[in-house]
């Protein structure tokens, strides 16, 4: 079944289909592309890298390591999540080869084919939280306890993207493959993976062969560094409306510190990202200001945000009621005696 087939009886959630309006020139303005504020973050991103690495030489030997390794692995995976979807919209850089090569170099860490990529996530835009059609739905709804675990582990995830380069490789694309992305763009994917795996197949052999630095600086690290990945991405969706026409019921954005703010590239704001995803992420916080009367106030930070989530699934899991206080939640999300059906399963 092709997209047009499958999708045909929705329609795609964005700023219209929520009800909310920017006039043109001030949306031409903060969609306008520049190099620059990519460039410095990216440089930005490379300057901390060194810093947080040097601690990892320097505790090299020492039970330091580990928490060195940790906080270099959070530096390390939570941009490269953040500049594989950047420049999955193709936003990161005015420049088309720069946007294309940076895409590379973050999906190469954040382990997942560009183009698979780019298809799902145009995807999960175009029907975001729709049960059946969008294809990031990475856990199933409501969430309880094993959920939460399984996504916040990085197991999910990692689980998701083996399968994904396994058919990729082989040829044996899933329906939802076929639904977000032409065949001709199948086969390029199939033959990038292979590109990805012999990138990894390197890098294990480099290991195995002494050259341990790479699993000092590199592997240990984005294994580390996933949960507080994970955790950002988390809470994009999790609690909210299954199938709503608005993004305002299906998404939330939620407040950050400056290093928060950084690390996800503003990303924070996803209710605004959602509603005009082709605005760059250096405009995102001018976005939200734009259009503030118009969408619902960001939730607490991400801490609070996070915590209440955990507290709402071990409730739910233990059959109590589960209703969030000070983070927006769907109505039917509210449980009371546990899990008793799901609305929707996973897609990743």
């Amino acid at each position: 079944m092709r997209a047009e087939d499958a999708t045909s009886d929705l329609t795609p959630t964005n700023a219209a289909s929520s009800g909310v309006t920017l006039d043109r020139k001030t949306l031409k303005t903060l969609a306008r592309r520049s190099d620059r504020p990519g460039l410095v973050y990216l440089a930005r991103w490379g300057a901390g890298l060194l810093v947080t690495g040097s601690f990892v030489w320097l505790s090299l030997g020492s039970w330091w390591l580990w928490p060195a390794m940790f906080v270099h692995g959070v530096l390390l995976s939570v941009p490269a999540y953040a500049i594989s979807h950047e420049t999955a919209h193709g936003t990161a850089f005015r420049s088309h080869w720069l946007n294309e090569t940076v895409l590379w170099i973050g999906s190469l860490l954040y382990m997942e084919e560009p183009l698979h990529r780019r298809y799902t996530h145009t995807n999960h835009h175009t029907f975001t939280w729709h049960v059946g059609k969008d294809s990031q739905m990475p856990f199933d709804t409501p969430m309880a306890l094993g959920g939460w675990l399984a996504e916040v582990s990085g197991f999910a995830l990692m689980r998701f993207h083996a399968s994904v380069m396994l058919r990729l490789a082989s040829g044996r694309h899933s329906d939802m493959m076929r639904m977000v992305a032409p065949d001709d763009e199948l086969r390029k994917m199939s033959r990038n993976v292979w590109i990805f795996l012999a990138v990894y197949a390197s890098i294990g052999l480099a290991i195995a062969l002494g050259v341990h630095w790479l699993a000092w600086f590199l592997v240990l690290p984005r294994l580390l560094g996933a949960p507080v990945m994970l955790l950002f991405t988390l809470i994009q969706h999790v609690e909210m409306a299954e199938n709503a026409p608005s993004i305002l019921q299906s998404t939330r954005s939620f407040r950050n510190g400056r290093l928060g703010r950084f690390l996800y590239m503003h990303m924070n704001n996803h209710v605004e990202h959602h509603l005009y995803p082709q605005v760059p992420f250096f405009a995102l916080p001018a976005l939200r200001e734009a259009v503030a009367s118009q969408v619902p106030a960001p939730d607490p930070g991400f801490v609070q945000t996070n915590w209440e989530v955990f507290t709402l699934v071990v409730r739910r899991t233990l059959g109590l009621a589960a209703r969030a206080v000070s983070i927006r939640q769907a109505p039917h999300m509210a449980t009371v005696g546990g899990v008793k059906r799901h609305m929707a399963h996973r897609t990743m």
